[in-house]
């Protein structure tokens, strides 16, 4: 199995190295790719990370893995007049098994289109940026670690990457290998705090310009 990471400046770490590690485990052939190749960086204080190959020089994958990542750089992205990122999406989802996005990746998912009709979930700070820019996506109810509707997966902020990808690996390569995977990681979550997901605020998303057959 071929999973595709489309990654930029800015990303969120676990959003990509979290489900990478899993989708390791599983010996799925993992790749970054990104508009042009090159030294990435993390958001805020994270690493520089080497990407080596272009959206243009990228194989079929048998899903696509869409990560968040900080508010200016989506935005930059959706006012993107040569939609790169989003012409990159659409030639995958046309082949694709899956096409997936976890936390804030879900507005380039909702951005490409893609996500129009289908249910989904995001980050809890930004659900309000569905019916504010996309009212097109379906929010589930309530704050589900992720979302499948058909072949199309949404997971919630950050760490929920790692249940989603548990998910993706069970829908591709069988619940056997996903609990083999599981094991590996020893990946049986026991926080030593509880807290509660607050309201919903305002969208986040500021300065989004879509274009006119999407708003």
């Amino acid at each position: 199995m071929k999973i595709g990471i489309p990654v930029y400046d800015g990303v969120d770490m676990l959003d990509v190295a979290g489900p990478f590690e899993m989708f390791d485990w599983a010996n799925f052939d993992v790749e970054l790719v990104a508009a042009k190749p090159g030294l990435k960086r993390f958001r805020n204080r994270g690493f520089p990370f080497e990407v080596a190959k272009s959206f243009a020089d990228s194989a079929q994958y048998d899903a696509v893995w869409i990560p968040g990542g900080d508010p200016a750089a989506l935005t930059e992205i959706i006012n993107d007049p040569l939609r790169n990122y989003f012409h990159f999406l659409t030639r995958q989802a046309a082949g694709a098994k899956y096409m997936c996005s976890v936390c804030e990746g879900a507005m380039l998912f909702a951005a490409s289109g893609l996500l129009d009709g289908y249910w989904a979930t995001t980050h809890w700070a930004f659900l309000q940026c569905f019916p504010t820019y996309f009212p097109n996506v379906k929010i589930a109810d309530g704050h589900p670690r992720f979302v499948l509707d058909r072949n199309r997966l949404t997971g919630a902020g950050i760490s929920a990457g790692l249940d989603e990808a548990l998910m993706l690996i069970t829908l591709l390569g069988g619940t056997e290998l996903a609990r083999e995977v599981q094991q590996n990681t020893q990946y049986y979550p026991d926080p030593p705090v509880r807290s509660a997901i607050p309201p919903t605020p305002q969208c986040p998303l500021v300065g989004v310009k879509l274009p006119e057959a999407q708003r």
